[in-house]
């Protein structure tokens, strides 16, 4: 299996100036490691919608790469966003999911459908391509191929599923963060932060 932490490194190293859009966990490790905090949206207060808003993200700007860094408690909440990301094919969209089988920042709870292989789910939704991966060095090797790839991909990475039982509230902070996040990645996609009277919730 592969540890969070050598995902995300995995990950950066191969990122480019991609946008990332995160969730939950993923966020914690990610703000530890990425190298383009500019281009970083955590989203920890909601659950499920990573994949939505990377979405959203890539349709609005297709010439640039987004990666969601989501994961199955999540996606198990929202999984038709399987056939809506595969429907509207977003060449430019990177799906991963980080599979652990528990609620890991909520104590370690099991998932109620632990035997979902997202990567065939996915396929059979119609994404362009989809990987599957359980040690870090297939990881490595084959990333930047996918990434060069036309999007929609799935990336399912299995990972050690270890109960949070420290840095908990690193990610629930990181949504605290989310306006200063938007603004920082308006002005790097736009170069402006000025979103105009009242938005975005700011």
């Amino acid at each position: 299996m592969i540890t969070y932490a050598d995902a995300c490194r995995v990950i950066n190293d191969s990122r480019g100036e991609a946008v990332s859009v995160s969730t939950m966990t993923q966020t914690k490790y990610w703000n530890q490691i990425s190298s383009e905090p500019d281009l970083d949206v955590g989203i920890a207060n909601a659950m499920s919608k990573a994949s939505s808003v990377a979405l959203g993200v890539a349709l609005g700007d297709p010439e640039r790469p987004v990666i969601c860094l989501d994961s199955d408690g999540s996606l198990l909440m929202n999984f038709g966003t399987l056939a809506t990301i595969a429907g509207m094919a977003p060449k430019n969209l990177y799906h991963f999911v980080f599979n652990n089988g528990i609620y890991s920042v909520t104590g370690g709870q099991p998932l109620p459908a632990p035997g979902v292989e997202y990567a065939k789910a996915a396929d059979a939704c119609g994404y362009a391509s989809v990987h599957r991966f359980d040690d870090v060095e297939s990881l490595d090797s084959a990333l930047p191929d996918i990434l060069a790839s036309d999007g929609p991909v799935l990336i399912e990475i299995i990972v050690n599923g270890e109960p949070q039982t420290e840095g908990v509230d690193q990610t629930w902070e990181s949504n605290a963060r989310l306006p200063q996040q938007l603004r920082a990645l308006r002005k790097r996609l736009t170069g402006t932060d000025d979103w105009g009277p009242g938005g975005p919730y700011i």
